[in-house]
């Protein structure tokens, strides 16, 4: 087969900010410890699950065309069961599963190299690469389990959802490693999708019913500088939702009924209308996080001030309204998304892992657009709590669900049918660094603070920025700037919201803060010599953190938060149910950094009160209320909870 094609339109961006590629940013400290977690134990645990479970069966053709393993579904949301016709199994996105796993073992080669790791990826290209139709097309589903029926059902059936991952799996290796096959091979299948797709009178007018090829488009747009993958991702944002509507097209293709399809809406994958008459974020957490991606990936790419205008009043419904308190998001396991304003429940809370690291990408996008803490704040938040809380310590064990509050029967597992977060977060993990900064074309935002090794391509210019830091246990900040000769850039660095109060330094000599921030970052915009050095301190006070009085599940109660961290009690900490605790509003709190603790945390400790059961004997009402006992509490990072011995877990603590 031929390499893709070229093509005389080049890419010309229009964003003010790019992330640094994989290989220009060395992550040390607390993300080391995850990063090597990942390299040593997650990515070839998620190698050994794919093939335990026959995904390499289905997608290599030398092989017998195995047995189908996982059933077709009827059961859609949370077990009801809907008289759709079981159409879906999870075995049909087993392509995009692989795919991440590529791309967190990619990432993790940038900075653990093992070629073990390395040919188990190559085989992997080498069997894509094989199982490549003529045509271009490549999905193991309809090649070899469902040959026939490739492009007939957009709605449910993740094809192109599937590509989209492959494709960013194909461009994490070649920025990994430097091989161009699997980039090459994806390059063709696109080719493929282009001519099948598109607004020409002889194309058909269709979108995926779970995005994610729109922000993978993207990333092959910028690795290549095509400019027509570009455009391709284009169409799919913009086709969205337009009337007539595809997918009632479509199943009146399939001659099905165009009204009877699980979950009843088109909400549910958010194309009920057109994104840029979207103001309410709706539907499945997971696709509305990737739409918005590609949505933000656009603006800066185009310049489309009307995106701009969706997302802005997207952004403000999700973070006034939907946003639990560790920047998890979607509370309901029935779409596995959004509900009503406000409803944020703690015990029942779904907030699957994937949903965060979306709200991750969406938020390092709309960074593109320039330094605002609005963005880098949420980044932080969700990365911190609500997505690092879906794998264990050591990389071994995984949540899908996110909860609030557990009784003690909600714990990490070792695999899931549906295995779409285990490979999602080491993804994000193994390439954090690339999140830590935005280029601009002469001015670098510092987005998240953290032991790393930059070495940055100013305009030509290299700029080399260390950070030396214990974040986010300390809030203290050395950055060194070495570069060749003296060289005039702006230097932003990101004061958090959460941040009482901050000094700047540099070289020593203190920095009027207050006249430096634009978007709550300090901008140092000077001539930078070699061994320069700034010094920034941010407050790291523990603080108390109450919810909109419509949150009814949280009245009376109070998140603790120290820096970017939301903390939680442990049973195995607290010696009285969870729930029987109060804390005083004038409880004083110490923390305290321990070495050997969850692989380092600092804790949290302070005075409550317990009520007793003691004396209610056999009666379950009475006119008294419960006598109350003096306690002291433990709190620990939320994202560190289940580690240990299993037992009861909670956030948002009752306050007297």
């Amino acid at each position: 087969m031929k390499n893709f094609k070229s093509s005389p339109s080049r890419l010309e961006t229009r964003s003010r900010f790019r992330s640094p590629n994989i290989q220009q940013v060395s992550m040390g400290g607390f993300w080391a410890d995850r990063i090597a977690a990942v390299a040593e134990k997650t990515v070839p645990i998620l190698q050994l699950r794919c093939d335990e479970a026959g995904m390499f069966d289905q997608i290599d053709p030398a092989r017998p065309i195995p047995e189908q393993r996982i059933p077709f579904s009827t059961a859609f949301g949370g077990g009801k069961v809907r008289p759709v016709g079981g159409n879906v199994t999870a075995q049909m996105y087993w392509d995009s599963d692989v795919a991440k796993m590529v791309e967190a073992a990619a990432f993790s080669l940038a900075s653990h190299r093992n070629d073990t790791i390395e040919a188990v990826i190559d085989r992997i290209v080498d069997m894509y690469e094989a199982l490549q139709q003529e045509d271009g097309y490549l999905n193991s589903w309809y090649i070899r389990m469902q040959p026939g029926k490739r492009w007939t059902n957009l709605r449910d059936c993740h094809e192109l959802y599937c590509a989209g991952h492959l494709i960013e799996a194909a461009v994490a290796y070649y920025q990994a490693t430097g091989k161009r096959k699997f980039m090459d091979v994806m390059g063709r299948y696109v080719d493929h999708i282009a001519s099948m797709f598109g607004p020409e009178p002889d194309k058909r007018r269709g979108y995926c019913g779970h995005e994610e090829i729109e922000l993978a488009l993207v990333k092959l747009a910028r690795a290549t500088g095509e400019q027509r993958y570009l455009e391709l991702a284009k169409y799919f944002i913009d086709e969205r939702g337009r009337e007539p509507h595809y997918f009632l097209i479509e199943a009146e293709e399939r001659a099905e009924e165009p009204g009877r399809f699980a979950h009843g809406t088109f909400e549910y994958n958010q194309s009920h209308i057109p994104v840029r008459e979207q103001t309410k974020v709706v539907g499945h957490a997971v696709r509305a996080m990737y739409l918005y991606s590609a949505m933000a990936d656009l603006v800066t790419e185009y310049g489309d001030e009307t995106l701009r205008c969706a997302l802005d009043a997207l952004w403000d419904d999700l973070v006034t309204k939907r946003l639990y308190v560790t920047g998890g998001l979607g509370p309901s396991a029935d779409n596995e998304g959004f509900t009503s304003d406000y409803d944020l429940p703690n015990e029942t809370a779904y907030a699957e892992t994937c949903a965060a690291v979306g709200l991750v990408f969406w938020a390092s996008r709309m960074l593109g657009f320039g330094a605002d803490t609005r963005y880098a704040d949420i980044m932080e938040q969700a990365l911190y709590n609500g997505a690092l809380a879906g794998v264990s310590l050591d990389g071994m064990r995984f949540f899908y669900e996110n909860p609030l509050q557990s009784r003690g029967n909600h714990h990490r597992w070792p695999w899931h049918r549906c295995p779409c977060c285990p490979p999602n977060i080491a993804r994000l993990i193994a390439s954090i660094g690339t999140y830590a900064y935005g280029v601009g074309e002469s001015e670098i935002a510092v987005h998240l603070y953290g032991e790393n090794q930059a070495r940055i391509d100013l305009g030509g210019r290299a700029v080399h920025l260390s950070q030396n830091t214990r974040y986010p246990w300390d809030g203290s900040i050395a950055i060194t700037i070495d570069v060749e000769e003296p060289t005039g850039f702006a230097l932003l660095l990101r004061i958090p919201a959460w941040c009482a109060t901050a000094t700047l330094k540099v070289n020593d000599e203190i920095v009027d803060l207050a006249a430096t921030l634009q978007r709550g970052y300090a901008r140092l915009d000077r001539t930078w010599r070699p061994g320069d050095r700034v010094m920034i301190v941010l407050d790291l006070t523990i603080q108390r953190l109450y919810a909109h009085p419509n949150v009814r599940q949280d009245r009376n109660r109070v998140a603790l938060r120290r820096g970017p961290l939301i903390y939680c009690l442990e049973g195995t900490d607290n010696s009285v149910p969870l729930d029987r605790i109060s804390l005083a509003p004038d409880a004083a709190f110490e923390a305290r950094f321990e070495e050997n603790f969850l692989g380092g945390v600092v804790t949290l400790q302070a005075p409550a009160t317990a009520e007793t059961s003691d004396d209610w004997l056999q009666t379950l009402y009475r006119p008294e209320p419960p006598r109350t006992s003096p306690a002291s509490i433990t709190a620990v990072p939320y994202y560190a909870w289940d580690n240990r011995e299993p037992g009861e877990m909670l956030v948002w603590l009752r306050e007297t």
